[in-house]
């Protein structure tokens, strides 16, 4: 099991909390560290079964700058270079355990993966 962490945000310390409770030992991806590659990204989102703007944080003053919206009509490859380029868009936590992936918003969306 893998959690695509930020240790500054509350919903991302929850979800590492309910994962450790529950006896797992995820490995942590501090992804504003080490953000993963497009193609990590792309198989993610394939893992999560939603639309890539479900793991964009429209709300970010970055986005604003950017003057990029949830309804734009883009790609999903260039929504993930959008990404790539700007890791503190991610969306977080995102928790994957072989081939699916769940959104830790709220945290206890990771025990689908239990």
């Amino acid at each position: 099991m893998k959690i695509f962490h930020n240790p500054k945000c509350s919903k991302s310390r929850e979800t590492l909390g309910l994962l450790e409770d529950e006896g797992t030992e995820p490995d942590v991806v501090e992804y504003l560290q080490a953000f993963p590659s497009k193609e990590e990204l792309k198989e993610i989102v394939e893992k999560l079964s939603l639309p890539v703007t479900s793991i964009i944080r429209f709300k970010e003053s970055l986005a604003k700058e950017l003057e990029i919206s949830a309804k734009d009509e883009r790609s999903l490859d260039e929504w993930l270079e959008i990404l790539c380029h700007n890791p503190k868009l991610l969306e977080r936590p995102i928790v994957v355990k072989g081939n699916r992936a769940v959104l830790g918003r709220p945290p206890e969306n990771v025990r689908e993966l239990f």
